[in-house]
């Protein structure tokens, strides 16, 4: 599991530029330095999960298929449960082939890969929602930072942020 707290701001590229000065000295690019993050994010007909966030309610959780590269049949994509509590996320995330995690979040099909807890929740909260279904395709490139020191501290620039509700693939 992933657990982290998020802070989001948007920034000018000016004061983007005043951040990784200030920063150089205490970080460096964490191993996926630049990638593009692609996402599919799953909600009901009536956007239950979107409309619940929107509300900033302190327990909330969403539901995405993840890439960090174009994605074939048989990609390694993860299956992503994204809840925040009180100000904390916690990432739950099992990765699959771009055709189990099609198979096992659109169609219900069972893939073998159902054995542990990560998995296990996520089946149950796909029963919580009747008829999810991908509505939202996302993608950004991401510049991902870290602390030199080891620390588990990280700071990303996400830019180039697309969206599209047609086209839902990776």
């Amino acid at each position: 599991e992933i657990k982290r707290y998020e802070l989001k701001y948007m920034v000018t590229e000016e004061q983007k530029a005043k951040i990784l000065r200030a920063m150089e000295p205490y970080m460096e690019a964490d191993r996926y330095g630049r990638s593009t993050v692609r996402n599919i994010y799953f909600d009901t007909d009536d956007f239950i999960l979107a409309r619940h966030s929107i509300a900033k309610p302190d327990f909330k959780e969403k539901l995405r298929i993840r890439s960090y590269s174009k994605a074939e049949a048989g990609s390694t994509v993860f299956v992503e449960l994204k809840r925040k509590y009180d100000h904390v996320v916690y990432k739950r995330r099992v990765g699959v082939t771009e055709r189990e995690a099609v198979d096992w979040i659109c169609r219900g099909k069972s893939v073998g890969m159902h054995e542990d807890q990560r998995s296990r929740e996520i089946d149950y909260f796909l029963s919580l929602y009747d008829g999810i279904r991908p509505v939202l395709y996302l993608s950004y490139d991401r510049e991902a930072y870290r602390m030199r020191d080891g620390s588990d501290f990280r700071v990303t620039f996400d830019t180039n942020i697309l969206c599209r509700e047609n086209d839902l693939s990776l």
